[in-house]
Order: structure tokens, then sequence, then C-alpha cells
């Protein structure tokens, strides 16, 4: 039977949140004092494991050991989530004495858990236990203990798993943090497991993968008349043209803003030659290099397209902000 809720009181509600952040910071600070030689234990078990971190835990355990597998994983550390009830069902098979298993419980007495961990160590494979509860079954069975426990949960009832599962939430990830720094894991590690990222497509996206190339790219002669340059960049749409000689050797480039320069300037159009007019010793990008510098060239140098060369410098492409906006590396 549901009861009519009370009225709402707004101060009520801010005090509570504020409260359960105090506890919630103060359960860490006092985690922070109990990190010390067995977190130095756990981060060298794991550094050492040649197979993968098994992270196991029950209810908000386990929703906390999914997190922590997925941080582990996409920080250098092969990890995953073996859920303690499925493991006594067929799922063990997945754990092999190459690896190591992180055990998650803040009573350190879940049965699911306390159950497999006989078999875990007939395997002959280190249990790292994070437990609130130094003396309990999982503590004694590990071989390596993480303390966690809290003096109380931010829950008023002390029931629900808050300030305990906080605890364990960090706990993770100053694992985390410790393992990819002492593998000397790097920002570019970290893009090759986040293809999909912001930081993916800026680490991994070259500008030969963003680049027009062929007949998108504008180019003429030296030669060729300010009336077919002016056709040619039409047709392409870049705002500008590249002039190269027969070799394919960049000459200079030709922009809308130069052709505004020379109207300005009250030149006799018709008789000027793209040799005449271009903009020569033009900045130009490598077709190898990150096209986020591309990017950066473009904000630099207050233009809006590159051309692009080879390792001999002959023109191999052009690149303009918006192949980097719809690739989304900028």
């Amino acid at each position: 039977m549901s009861h009519p809720l009370p009225p709402f009181d707004a101060q009520r509600a801010i005090a509570l949140a504020q409260q359960t952040l105090d506890i919630e910071a103060q359960a860490l600070a006092e985690v922070r004092q109990r990190v010390g030689g067995a977190f130095a234990q756990a981060v060298n078990r794991v550094l050492h494991c040649t197979g993968r971190v098994v992270v196991m835990g029950m209810g908000k355990s386990g929703h906390v050991g999914r997190k922590i597998a997925a941080t582990l994983a996409s920080t250098g550390t092969p990890a995953m989530f073996v859920h303690p009830a499925e493991a006594s069902h067929g799922d063990l098979g997945m754990v092999t004495q190459h690896d190591v298993v992180l055990a998650i419980s803040n009573s350190g007495e879940v049965d699911e858990l306390t159950a497999i961990l006989p078999a875990i160590k007939r395997l002959g494979v280190p249990v790292i236990a994070m437990t609130g509860r130094a003396q309990s079954t999982l503590a004694r069975h590990a071989d390596v203990v993480l303390d966690n426990a809290v003096a109380k949960e931010a829950c008023p009832l002390n029931l629900a798993p808050t300030a305990s599962t906080t605890a364990q939430l960090a706990l993770g990830d100053a694992l985390a943090v410790a393992l990819l720094d002492a593998r000397g894991f790097k920002e570019e590690d970290f893009a090759r497991s986040h293809p999909g990222g912001s930081l993916g497509r800026k680490l991994l996206t070259h500008v030969h993968d963003l680049m027009r190339t062929g007949d998108a790219v504008p180019r003429v002669s030296p030669d060729t008349g300010f009336t077919a340059m002016m056709r040619e960049m039409s047709n392409k749409g870049l705002g500008a043209t590249a002039v190269a000689d027969e070799a394919g050797r960049v000459l200079g480039i030709f922009t809308d803003g130069d052709l505004r320069r020379c109207i300005e300037q009250g030149r006799d159009l018709r008789e000027l030659k793209a040799g005449d007019v271009m903009h020569r010793n033009p900045r130009t990008i490598r077709h190898d290099v990150l096209a986020v510098e591309a990017a950066d060239l473009m904000e630099e140098a207050r233009i809006t397209t590159v051309l692009v060369v080879d390792e001999h410098g002959v023109l191999a492409g052009a690149i303009n902000s918006n192949d980097l906006m719809r690739a989304k590396v900028i």
C-alpha cells in the first residue's frame, strides 16, 4: 500500500546531498590513509600477470566491478567481469591459471563469491580481495587484501551501499591509474582502445585518411589563363587551387582571397596567368602526419584549405576545414 508523499522540503534535500558528499569524501580520505604495501603488491601482481584480471562481485559490488574491469581494459590491462553466480555454473571455465582474480565484496561473506574461492585457489590463481572486512572469509582466502572499509554509509538508514561502493570505485580507479603509469601507457595507447572517441580520432586519423585526391584536387600550371584557373576553382569547390609544375611540385596557390585582392587592385584579370597571381611558397602539409596537425596549421595561418604533399614535396592532395569537421577532428 502506497503512502502519500509528505510536502517536499528543498532545503532538507540540499542538506542531505551535502551530507552525503561529506560522508563519502571522509570515507575516501580514510581509505587513502590505508593505501600502502598491500596496494603495491596488488599492482605488482597484476603487472606481471600474463593473462587477464578477472573481476567478480555481487549486487552493487558487481556493478562497480563491471566498471573497474572496463577501466582496466581501456587503460592497458586486459580485464573482464565474471558474475560469481554464473561462475559456479560453468563460467569459471573462463578463468585460467594465467589470470588474477579481483574479488569485490564489502562484507567479504557473499555466498556466491566465497563458494567458488576454493575452486579458484585450486587453479593456482592469485586472488586480490577488495573488502571492508579484513577478517572476512574472502580476506582469509586472498593473497592480497585491499581494505576499503568505511565508517558508515551515506544512506540515512546506514543500509544502502553508498560510501562503501564509492570507496570500491575509487580504489579501482587508483589501481588502474597506478597500472597504466607502471606500463608506460600513453595517449596513443588510449586512443587505440577508443577509436570512436574524440581522442581516438585526433590521434589515429592522418591527413591521407581525409584528404581529397586525384581529380578532386584543383590544380593548374603556371601558364594557365586566369579564366581557366577560375573555372578549375569553381569546379572543385575548395575556394583555392594549387599551381604546380609538370612534375607535380607545388609552386604556389591561388585562393578566393587572392581573387578579391586582384579586383581591389584593379588589375586586368583577362591578361593574367596563374603564375602571375599565385601566392608563392604556400604552406603545405605532409600526407602522413596527423589530421589534427592540419587543423592546427589552419588555425595558426587563418586559412581554410591546405595543400598536401608527399615525402618528395609532390602534390598529393588537398584538405580543408570542412573535411576535418566532418571527421570530427575539430
